[in-house]
């Protein structure tokens, strides 16, 4: 599996021959693509409809979406974007798969909405557990597992149920503070996850998000977690194993 950070919360995630992109805002510092730089993907997933992670959705109209029922009626509405996973889209605890992956959907602890003007039920903000296998009580060491948290506050679903059911390798965690997790709430749930690589996101984007990632890095050993932390730069990959 190839994860690759454009900055924020916008990733795209290889598995097999089946693209994935989360989130796309490429009007970020961290990113020097444009949406016309980067190849349709299969699929197309939405955590939430705040613009700074829906901002160049309607540039992958293409892609199937994968997004919450209501979240799919507005991209449809809104965005150009006909074709939803099953038709309408999936909701929180469903799994599905596409193409070469299984795609979970998980609840986070954030808002939802688009200041269109116009008033929409966009229902529940999501986060994303990304597999090449289809997610099972039963643990599968040859599994490689991605957890895109969205714009999440600190749950403790993470370590009573993403953690030890769905089993992620690796977890993508907002970190920015103000909006979402800091660097503390952040590394806790690095710890509760126990994931092996984690990965921070969601900073440094405006003012009220800047951070010192060190800091991250030295909550996480705090915590005692032995998790490596990834601090990519913008459009960096990472071959997750």
């Amino acid at each position: 599996m190839e994860l690759t950070w454009h900055g924020h919360s916008c990733w795209h995630v290889q598995v097999g021959d089946t693209s994935l992109l989360i989130d796309p805002f490429f009007g970020n510092p961290q990113t020097s693509l444009d949406p016309s730089d980067v190849d349709d993907p299969d699929y197309l997933l939405l955590t939430h409809a705040h613009e700074d992670h829906i901002a160049h959705a309607g540039e992958f109209a293409d892609s199937t979406l994968v997004a919450v029922p209501e979240l799919a009626a507005y991209a449809e509405a809104e965005l150009g974007i006909d074709e939803a996973v099953g038709g309408m889209g999936m909701n929180l605890g469903g799994t599905v798969e596409c193409g070469d992956a299984f795609v979970t959907m998980h609840r986070a602890d954030h808002t939802n909405g688009a200041m269109t003007g116009y008033e929409y039920d966009l229902g529940m903000p999501a986060g994303f557990v990304i597999s090449d296998t289809k997610p099972t009580q039963e643990a599968d060491p040859d599994s490689t597992t991605f957890y895109h948290a969205g714009d999440t506050g600190l749950m403790s679903e993470m370590k009573d149920v993403i953690g030890p059911y769905l089993e992620p390798d690796a977890a993508a965690l907002p970190v920015g503070d103000h909006f979402t997790m800091g660097p503390t709430q952040g590394a806790i749930a690095v710890d509760w996850l126990d994931v092996d690589h984690a990965f921070p996101m969601h900073y440094d984007t405006f003012p009220p998000i800047e951070i010192d990632t060190d800091d991250f890095v030295k909550e996480v050993k705090a915590t005692g977690s032995d998790a490596d932390v990834h601090v990519l730069e913008g459009d960096e990959s990472f071959t997750l194993e």
